[in-house]
């Protein structure tokens, strides 16, 4: 994976500020979150499993997030944070990391990873749920379950 000089990450769901994972995020240093949107991507949730998998959609489709943006210093330590959750090193991996174009709410934009939903059979089977809107909180049960090692 070839790094672009961004410290920013896009988070969709058990990493946002208030969200189950919030404190995986902290232990890389310190950040500022601001309210973001992924255009061109999907955001599904998987149940059992009780997370949300982004991949990528049609063009008018968007993802409602935050951009985690680390101090450069921090970003050494908060990526391996991410990549272990994210289960990036796994076989196969869970997700993947790739550069994206983000848009704040304020109309920048941002470069950023993003972690994109690697395991693509998965999607065929039952508990795969189109997200209205792009945004995991308008799922009601976002609790982990025991099938969730996330």
């Amino acid at each position: 994976m070839s790094e672009p000089p961004t410290t920013t990450v896009f988070v969709y769901g058990t990493l946002m500020p208030g969200e189950r994972n919030a404190h995986i995020a902290a232990l890389g240093g310190t950040f500022s979150a601001r309210p973001a949107r992924l255009p061109g991507h999907r955001l599904l949730h998987l149940w059992p499993e009780a997370y949300p998998a982004v991949v990528r959609g049609d063009g008018g489709e968007v993802v409602r997030g935050f951009a985690l943006t680390y101090a450069p210093a921090d970003w050494p330590v908060a990526l391996p944070f991410l990549d272990e959750l994210e289960g990036t090193d796994e076989t196969p991996p869970l997700y993947t990391r790739e550069a994206v174009a983000l848009t704040l709410d304020d109309a920048q934009h941002v470069s950023a990873w993003v972690y994109l939903y690697a395991l693509t059979e998965r999607l065929n089977r039952p508990g795969v749920i189109s997200v209205p809107g792009g945004d995991w909180t308008a799922i009601p049960d976002r609790s982990r379950t025991d099938e969730s090692d996330r």
